[in-house]
């Protein structure tokens, strides 16, 4: 992902939650990516994760998560 202040677009209860989100993201042509606490690798993330997109791509990935929807 190039340079850009991300933005959290949407929080997830785990990680395969925040992949499958990020599936649609990707498949609408939106970059993204997941931040987790895995406390460097060592283990399976621990809570939350969190999907960031650029700023500028925040309106556009919510637009993607709506429309699902209908």
């Amino acid at each position: 992902m190039s340079e850009s202040e991300l933005v959290v677009v949407s929080t997830f209860g785990s990680a395969i939650e925040a992949e499958i989100a990020r599936a649609v993201l990707n498949d609408a042509g939106i970059e993204s990516t997941i931040r987790t606490d895995n406390a460097g690798g060592m283990y399976p993330p621990m809570g939350d994760a969190e999907l960031l997109v650029r700023k500028e791509d925040f309106a556009l990935a919510t637009q993607a998560f709506a429309d699902l929807s209908t």
